[in-house]
């Protein structure tokens, strides 16, 4: 179980907001104690005034002792787990503890959630035995992306005779991450990936002197040039220089991000569809070994440190949760071109790029085009605007699609493999249509599986996605 959440004590609010927490019953004793004793002091009843001070000394002394006992519960929370994909359910266990040596009266518990999350949860806990402890749970879903708090924790207290209740919140809370949805993408053959190397990895030769070098034994055969001297003083005998030393393939992933290029909100509109579709795409290039780099249209989401390969492969390695919980957070940025972008790629190392980009003007294909020459290969998810703005029956109006088509031909001449996206598209099978211009494995089950509804745009693009590989 992963949790978030620590263990806390109720905020001091002070005897005077203690006296708040009177309730009418409360009020009423005391309202009735003093009438009582101005009238003992008016009639000379000396009876009458020791009624009155009775009567306005329970809820005074019920105020008292909930005052000094309602700090002495302690609350913990449990997230499990604490990130979670889009439309996915959490488990929130919540647990209290009464560390006082008297027990309590009825607790009623009140969890804080934003509204996405849905209504508060709320919770009615018997007496609770002095060192005892009480747990209950409840689950939250949200269909939109972001980081949510959960909490402070909210204990109302009443006293047994119902003179007082007096809300106090905790001071811990945690936060919920929601994560884009990842789907599984079928493996295929991507630039980048350079074969005959056994693992399909790339691979550059180790200079003498580096001191990363990894040497190992020497074996009958080897060239005494290769002999690495420091090591095989160190240990006691010959140790000679790797050849080559395997390299980390590279991509760079792009998410056009500008609000005037994604039209729509909410959890089906295109911009989300293209933050699911980064995701996916670098979680399962990730997984196959690959250092990812998160562009956005503004700049950098997520660099590689200087000197470092960037991210380790797997699902579960922290670079993959630091990459997930960026998009989680990713918003419409008020860029108007995706100059930022190219200047960023320009710094960068040449690999493997691939775009999600919104509706394109020209100005943004020019860029785009240009971006082509500053890596290996390419490949191009561009949303049809029109198409995720008037649903289904936009689509069919040859004078809209036309622009479309211009556009997607103009990042093919560029060297782009340019795959049009519509609503309802498979990530998965535009994936998978990236066969027809990269290959694939010749024992990859892939290879016998339809292409899905996007391959009859493909055509003709295995000359610009095949240069760079």
């Amino acid at each position: 179980m992963s949790g978030g959440g620590g263990v806390g004590t109720p905020e001091p609010g002070g005897l005077r907001a203690a006296f708040g927490g009177l309730t009418t019953r409360g009020r009423s004793f005391l309202a009735a104690g003093i009438a009582a004793a101005v009238c003992s002091y008016l009639l000379g009843q000396a009876d009458l005034l020791r009624v009155g001070l009775l009567l306005a000394a329970l809820p005074l002394v019920c105020v008292v002792v909930l005052h000094r006992t309602r700090y002495r519960v302690a609350g913990s929370r449990t997230l499990a787990p604490a990130r979670v994909p889009t439309a996915v359910a959490t488990r929130v266990g919540l647990r209290v503890e009464n560390i006082s040596r008297l027990p309590t009266g009825v607790l009623m518990l009140q969890d804080r959630v934003p509204y996405v999350l849905g209504p508060r949860p709320r919770f009615v806990l018997d007496r609770v035995e002095a060192g005892g402890r009480r747990e209950v749970s409840y689950r939250v879903r949200s269909d939109l992306r972001g980081h949510y708090p959960l909490g402070p924790l909210q204990l109302r207290l009443s006293d047994p005779f119902g003179m007082c209740e007096l809300t106090s919140s905790f001071s811990t809370s945690d936060t919920l991450t929601v994560v884009p949805r990842t789907e599984p993408l079928p493996p295929v053959r991507l630039a980048g990936e350079t074969p005959g190397y056994g693992d399909g990895r790339q691979r550059s030769p180790a200079l003498a002197g580096d001191d990363d070098v990894i040497p190992r034994g020497y074996r009958h055969g080897d060239d005494l040039r290769r002999v690495h001297w420091r090591s095989t003083a160190r240990h006691g005998e010959l140790m000679v220089r790797r050849e080559e030393q395997p390299q980390k393939a590279r991509c760079t992933i792009l998410l056009d991000t500008r609000r005037t290029v994604h039209q729509g909100s909410g959890p089906d509109s295109a911009f989300e569809w293209a933050v699911s579709g980064v995701a996916s795409t670098a979680v399962h290039l990730m997984e196959r070994g690959f250092s990812v780099r998160l562009l956005t249209d503004t700049g950098p989401a997520v660099s590689h440190t200087e000197g470092s390969g960037g991210f380790a492969g797997g699902a579960e390695s922290a670079d993959t949760g630091l990459l997930l919980d960026t998009l989680a957070m990713v918003e419409h940025s008020d860029g108007e071109d995706l100059s930022p972008a190219y200047e960023a790629l320009r710094a960068g190392q040449e690999g493997l790029l691939i775009g999600f980009f919104g509706d394109l003007d020209a100005q943004g294909v020019a860029v785009a085009a240009r971006m082509r020459r500053r890596s290996g290969a390419a490949v191009a998810f561009v949303l049809d605007g029109d198409a995720w703005t008037r649903g289904p029956a936009g689509s069919g109006h040859a004078g809209v699609q036309a622009p479309l088509a211009d556009r997607l031909r103009l990042l093919r001449e560029a060297g782009w493999t340019a795959l049009p996206v519509t609503p309802g598209a498979a990530l998965p099978d535009l994936w998978r249509s990236t066969n027809r211009t990269g290959g694939i494995p010749p024992d990859d089950p892939a290879a016998a599986a339809p292409a899905g509804p996007a391959d009859h745009s493909t055509a003709g693009t295995a000359t610009g996605a095949g240069s760079g590989a």
